[in-house]
Parts: structure tokens; C-alpha cells; sequence
């Protein structure tokens, strides 16, 4: 068994220790159990789960494993302390918000022995397997994907960080992207940001990729794809999964931690992960020129 904390108990945090609790049965989720959670408020017990410190986390030999899900500024700490202590660490995207940083955490994950696994649950979505399903095979023209959703509270970082799981969609579905310009447009009086990007495919396909924020803007997805033999304007529908997405990353994070997924694999998601970082890293330096 692998004794896990969570750090974290907003909406994600009070799902990894439901998941924990009740894993899929038969799955290698089975093989985490939940000692403990972090909070900064003063909660005592969750879910008939005990509130920890820090400092009980990171010292205790029980605990093997330690969930993220606090807001994104703070992962990179918290990622790092826990890698130091040598903890197994899964940890909501993104990671870090710089890429320098995430190879050391990398690097610092390999020295230790432990895992260092990214949670991307936007590819584990029901709509988004069918949408990849409708891209193989295509020849890209052009594109773009357009999402819309209500401000962000603080600490979630620049756009290009916080909607990183956009751009490991067009990643995933196009292939390591190069970014050709970036400009990022805010009117603070009224809560509003938008930041627009153009991207180029390894064949010199042309993306945009655009974030636009505000109180009250419905959270949506626009995607259109030209290909040489068609078009494609809308995410198919899909009927909802019958395994939750946090409890299909569960069951992966575990699976890694009891040595099931092979180094090629870990390889493709660790250069998948980095390079995503590394252009989210340079659209910033861009928009902020």
C-alpha cells in the first residue's frame, strides 16, 4: 500500500480523498490509502480524514505520496518540498509556471527515486477522445480553438499557464508547436483578459489559440479545424464516462507508482508535459514585450 496526503480542499482535493476512500474496484487505485490532508483553514477531519501539518507530511514514513491541488503558484513549492522528502508527487497542471523550474523538479524527482506525475484530465474527457479519434489520420490546413470562461480568482497565473490543458490539446492532436506571436489584452475595470496566440504546426500548419475571461462568460469550447478533406467546427458530443476523470488519473498515478507504465511512455508525457511549459513560458516573455 502506498499511504497518501492531499494538499488542498477545495472542489479537487475533496475528490482525490473520495476517489481514495472508494477506488474503482479491481483497479490499481486500490493500492492508495489516504492518511492525511493539508489545509491552511482549521478543519480537524474530512471525509473521517484527519488534517495534518506540513511538517507531520513530510516527515512521516507512512506517507508515500502527496496530492497537489492547491492554486497554481504555490504547486512549485509544494511539489519541490515533497520530492525533497523523498514522497511520490502528483500534482494538478500546471506544475510550475516556468519551465526552467520544472526540469529541476524532473531532475529533482529522478535523484529522489519517486514519480513526478502532471494530472491532465482534459484528455481523459469522453468528448475529447472522440474529438482525437476525428483528427488521426487528417492532414491539418489550419486552426483554431476558442475558449471562453469567467475570471480566475487569484494565484492561477498568466493565461498560458492556467489554460495549459488547451494547449496539451493542440499538442496532443497536432503534434510540438512553435509560437509565432502572442498578445494578451486586460481591462481590469471590468474584469476582462483575452489573450490570442499564433502558433505553427512542425509542417508549418497555422494555429490560433485564444483565452478570453470575464464574470459571466459561459465556460466554452470553439474549435475549427480545416483539413484537406474536411472541416471541423464543433467537440463531438459524447455520453459521460462511466469512470470519473480524477479516478481514471488516480488509477494512472498508480499504476506509475507500482511500475505498471513503461519508460517509453513516461518519456512521450515527460516531453509532452515540458514542451507545453516551454511554449506557455514563451508566449508570456511575448504578450508581456
Amino acid at each position: 500500500m502506498f499511504g497518501a496526503v492531499v494538499i488542498g480542499i477545495g472542489a479537487a482535493g475533496l475528490v482525490r480523498i473520495r476517489d481514495m476512500l472508494n477506488p474503482h474496484p479491481g483497479s490499481v487505485a486500490e493500492k492508495l490509502s489516504v492518511r492525511g490532508f493539508i489545509s491552511r483553514r482549521n478543519l480537524n477531519t474530512e471525509q473521517d480524514v484527519s488534517q495534518i501539518s506540513m511538517e507531520e507530511a513530510l516527515s512521516r514514513e507512512d506517507i508515500h505520496a502527496a496530492f497537489i491541488c492547491t492554486e497554481n503558484d504555490s504547486h512549485e513549492d509544494n511539489v519541490r518540498a515533497f520530492l525533497q522528502a523523498g514522497k511520490h508527487v502528483c500534482v494538478e497542471y500546471p506544475m510550475t509556471m516556468s519551465y526552467k523550474s520544472a526540469l529541476q523538479l524532473w531532475d529533482l524527482a529522478k535523484e529522489k527515486g519517486v514519480i513526478l506525475h502532471e494530472e491532465h484530465i482534459e484528455l481523459l474527457t469522453e468528448d475529447y477522445k472522440l474529438l482525437k479519434k476525428e483528427v488521426e489520420g487528417k492532414t491539418l490546413l489550419e486552426g483554431s480553438l476558442h475558449f471562453t470562461g469567467g475570471a480566475l480568482k487569484p494565484g492561477f497565473g498568466f493565461p498560458a499557464f492556467s489554460g495549459i490543458s488547451r494547449l496539451t490539446w493542440l499538442v496532443d492532436l497536432f503534434g510540438e508547436l512553435s509560437v509565432m506571436a502572442a498578445t494578451f489584452e486586460e481591462d481590469s475595470a471590468n474584469g476582462y483578459t483575452k489573450m490570442t496566440v499564433k502558433l505553427l504546426t512542425a509542417d508549418n500548419k497555422p494555429l490560433t489559440w485564444v483565452e478570453e475571461r470575464q464574470a459571466g462568460l459561459p465556460r466554452k469550447k470553439k474549435v475549427n479545424f480545416v483539413f484537406d478533406s474536411c472541416t471541423l467546427t464543433q467537440i463531438p458530443p459524447a455520453p459521460r464516462g462511466t469512470v470519473g476523470l480524477f479516478m481514471q488519473d488516480l488509477i494512472q498515478f498508480s499504476a506509475k507508482l507500482s511500475g505498471q507504465v513503461n519508460p517509453q511512455e513516461l518519456q512521450r508525457e515527460k516531453t509532452r508535459i515540458l514542451h507545453c511549459l516551454e511554449v506557455a513560458e514563451k508566449i508570456r516573455q511575448l504578450s508581456q514585450t
